[in-house]
């Protein structure tokens, strides 16, 4: 399984909108530029977020995105899912040998616990060991 830049640009977007949550709408302009990002790219992934209901847009001059739950109720790899489609390390593994089968079911279940036990709130508060935000590491 391979994250493209649809998931991890997807996560930064719902991170920066979990960091922001309470405060208002947030313009995708304003985190392309945090993150040096492509605001047109950012336009074409918010799409199937905001179809999903991960967020919601607000129109208008101050009009912007939020999160349509609160970011403790979002996991990591539900943002993954709606972008990237299900989470799958190998296909047809039922055709393995048992012992690779089982390999292969126990390295997918690895990854699936990260993603569904990481939260938005959780990226969203994560500090380094020098107290520093946005440093979050994903290690599996």
């Amino acid at each position: 399984m391979r994250i493209s830049t649809k998931g991890r640009y997807g996560l930064t977007i719902m991170i920066e909108l979990a960091k922001r949550h309470g405060e208002g709408p947030t313009s995708l302009r304003v985190i392309a530029g945090a993150h040096n990002l492509s605001e047109h790219y950012l336009e074409q992934l918010i799409a199937p977020l905001r179809n999903s209901g991960l967020v919601r847009s607000i129109r208008g001059a101050y009009g912007g995105y939020v999160l349509g739950r609160e970011p403790e109720t979002i996991t990591a790899g539900d943002i993954i899912r709606v972008l990237e489609g299900p989470i799958s390390l190998v296909e047809g593994i039922e055709d393995e040998e048992p012992a690779k089968r089982e390999l292969w079911i126990r390295i997918s279940d690895a990854i699936k616990g990260v993603l569904e036990n990481t939260t938005l709130e959780d990226l969203a508060n994560h500090t380094d060991e020098h107290g520093q935000s946005d440093a979050y590491m994903f290690y599996i």
